[in-house]
């Protein structure tokens, strides 16, 4: 059994256990009450958002997802939105996710240019998205449904999970989900030999993307954060990273990306974003990675743009995979 699929028997069980609570609850209450208010499990809440305050329903129904970070969130709480918008790639929605939880899932267009028609179809009670991403779309979006967004995306993505998790009334489960990525990460680095062997292996990710130079990436992005949990060393070079995010570089200057371990994806086509010319050169095959077979090729969907904790233990079994080797 995947941990995904632990994950989601244990959400589901714990939902029932929850939903048991609240009919004994109910059973035990006074039959002759004149509390003419509206039960706690109706009452709107209030989340705080990068917008402000915003009134959600209790328990939503019908929610809208407008980025990769808030599927992956939804799903890991065992919630199945009933739209999505999807990312710039061939499969539609990103391809770690199980076929069978995304299926039925209205596509609602581009990410950065969501159908708002399509939207409003499907009459969400809410919507999850980030400011940076449709801070501009708020109005829009909030007279269709009660709008939760983030500030960012990518870096702050555990504190943007619990908002989430505010926002679906599942702050149980999401404990649940933190308490397992906290084991599964002890384990591990438990496997890599240790906290002390795991901070002596520095690693670095690369990113060849078209359009635009090679990106080693920094110590301030979403999947520096899971390297940083197991405890992995960083090689100097990260710390040039423009606010944390990325050092770019062209191909001539790869050999600045050498580290222990080096794993790199690719966004778009290898020959546009310089990935075949790069790892083709003399410079990439003279790096100490690359003459040690510490070199290994991943999926960009899962390590670069699913941004949630479903890609993030996919990500720590590939690293307990690959560094173990």
């Amino acid at each position: 059994m995947t941990l995904l699929q632990h994950r989601s028997r244990t959400l589901a069980a714990a939902s029932l256990t929850v939903a048991a609570a609240l009919a004994l609850s109910a059973c035990g209450s006074s039959s002759d009450s004149t509390d003419d208010s509206s039960s706690s499990a109706e009452t709107p809440r209030t989340v705080k958002t990068a917008m402000g305050d915003v009134k959600v329903p209790a328990a939503p129904q019908r929610v809208v997802v407008l980025d990769t970070a808030e599927l992956d969130s939804v799903l890991t709480l065992g919630v199945k939105p009933v739209g999505a918008t999807h990312a710039d790639v061939d499969s539609g929605f990103l391809n770690y996710l199980p076929k069978d939880q995304v299926a039925g899932i209205k596509d609602v267009g581009q990410m950065m240019t969501p159908n708002l028609e399509a939207i409003a179809a499907l009459k969400p009670d809410l919507i999850l998205t980030s400011k940076i991403r449709h801070g501009d779309k708020y109005a829009e979006l909030s007279k269709i449904a009660p709008t939760v967004m983030t500030e960012n995306t990518g870096y702050p993505w555990k504190e943007n999970f619990q908002v989430h998790a505010e926002a679906l009334d599942k702050k149980a489960e999401a404990k649940m989900v933190t308490d397992d990525y906290a084991k599964h990460v002890a384990g591990v680095t438990k496997e890599l030999g240790g906290k002390d062997k795991a901070a002596a292996t520095e690693v670095n990710m690369v990113r060849f993307v078209e359009g635009a130079d090679i990106r080693i990436y920094g110590k301030k992005n979403y999947i520096a954060t899971i390297l940083a949990d197991v405890g992995l060393g960083r090689p100097a070079v990260t710390d040039k990273a423009a606010d944390g995010f990325s050092y770019d570089v062209s191909p001539e200057k790869i050999d600045l990306a050498d580290a222990d371990a080096v794993f790199h994806s690719t966004y778009g086509d290898p020959k546009k974003s310089k990935e075949t010319q790069t790892t083709g050169s003399g410079l990439w095959k003279n790096m100490d990675a690359v003459k040690n077979g510490k070199v290994f090729a991943v999926d960009d969907q899962l390590w670069i743009q699913g941004i949630g904790y479903t890609a993030a233990d996919k990500i720590l079994e590939e690293l307990k995979a690959n560094l173990t080797k």
